[in-house]
């Protein structure tokens, strides 16, 4: 396939210093991995494609554009994924004349391999290459949820030009946006513009802070398996677990966490782009931080070769993988529909919209349980108010 060929360098990275595997267990012996040996072709036989992309401009985490084959060289000394899903690392983008220039070809590159059912994952570079994602859904009139986990909401309203840390501002401000919801997950209160949080709160963005999300780290799959992106901002974590970004928080999600975090999106049967960014390995210590991306990564693949596609038959009611309930909640004139999946005990909300046609909404056992306790649940509230926008 020529055309792949010429936005991508071949893999080169230098063999371990030492082993810890076989190399048969190898996670680098589970894929195909594009060399100078081994042009790209037939791409189409993929269900994943990794993707480095060595770009740091429109950032002032410059030193970003280094860490695609730092944490290559981390990932494959980690074991094979299990299952069978078939894996091909396209090597790194060629960079752009221009940052936009960059932008356009992941754009591209984004668009082909959506349009062949084939599953990115993007391995930064910093955030500034977000709207590429947004493009190349935009370009295939596909309305998504885009979730970001980050300790900082990457959306500043005044701001003209866009860079890594007001990336969002590209995405709202643009009237051809796709963009149907906009999830946070980790934002750390005293690092946001409280008037932005309110801004993304009136247009119903579920904005979930890290101190509640860790309270509780179940209740965060829900929002993974009803989002189309994810991208995840290494800086989420906190600094003794990763240090090596440009603005490290005390605070934040431990290495486990974020690890959990990553599968909650691998599992989602909606999602289609996944993305992992601002990782510099100038400020890395030991490769602590590309390690962690490393297994960040790994968990987002375990839990792919995991998925159980079950959303598309949420509207058969003859396969009996479903069980559905309707509670009578005092406050609301018609009863609440939920649906519990018999084979992985998932649960959905049905909402249905003036005309009777029915949606279905990811929620958790304990959104079922408040409603039998006669209280109407916020993901609820949320998805009727999206809705009726």
């Amino acid at each position: 396939m020529t055309e792949i060929n010429e936005y991508f360098n071949p893999v080169l990275i230098e063999p371990p210093d030492f082993k810890l595997l076989a190399d048969q267990a190898t996670f680098s012996h589970n894929i195909t991995v594009h060399t100078e040996n081994n042009p790209l072709k037939k791409i189409n036989d993929y269900r994943i494609a990794l993707i480095g992309v060595p770009e740091g401009r429109n950032s002032l985490n410059i030193g970003s554009s280094k860490s695609p084959d730092i944490i290559r060289e981390q990932l494959y000394k980690l074991a094979k994924v299990p299952g069978k899903t078939k894996i091909i690392d396209l090597g790194n983008m060629k960079q752009g004349v221009t940052f936009n220039d960059t932008l356009a070809g992941l754009t591209d590159v984004l668009t082909l391999l959506l349009n062949e059912n084939i599953f990115p994952v993007i391995i930064g570079g910093s955030s500034a290459l977000v709207p590429a994602i947004d493009k190349a859904f935009s370009s295939l009139k596909i309305r998504y949820t885009l979730t970001e986990v980050d300790s900082r909401i990457d959306y500043e309203p005044e701001r003209r030009e866009t860079d890594s840390s007001g990336y969002l501002n590209k995405i709202f401000a643009n009237p051809r946006n796709n963009i149907r919801h906009y999830i946070n997950i980790g934002y750390q209160t005293y690092l946001n513009d409280q008037q932005v949080i309110n801004r993304l709160t009136r247009r119903h963005a579920d904005l979930i802070r890290v101190g509640d999300a860790r309270q509780a780290l179940h209740l965060t799959e829900p929002l993974f398996r009803d989002s189309d992106a994810a991208v995840f901002d290494i800086s989420a974590v906190r600094q003794s677990d990763a240090p090596g970004t440009l603005y490290p928080s005390p605070n934040g999600f431990y290495g486990e966490e974020i690890c959990l975090l990553a599968r909650y999106a691998g599992i989602s049967d909606q999602l289609k782009v996944f993305g992992i960014f601002e990782v510099n390995p100038e400020y890395d210590k030991r490769y602590q931080t590309s390690a962690l991306t490393a297994q960040i990564i790994w968990f987002f693949l375990e839990g792919f070769s995991q998925k159980q596609y079950e959303s598309p038959a949420l509207s058969d009611s003859n396969t009996g993988r479903f069980i559905k309930y309707h509670v009578r909640v005092s406050d609301l004139e018609e009863d609440l529909i939920f649906i519990k999946s018999n084979f992985t005990e998932r649960w959905w909300l049905e909402i249905k919209d003036e005309s009777g046609n029915s949606s279905y909404v990811a929620c958790s056992h304990e959104d079922y349980i408040k409603a039998n306790h006669n209280e109407v649940p916020d993901r609820w509230v949320k998805a009727v108010n999206r809705l009726k926008i």
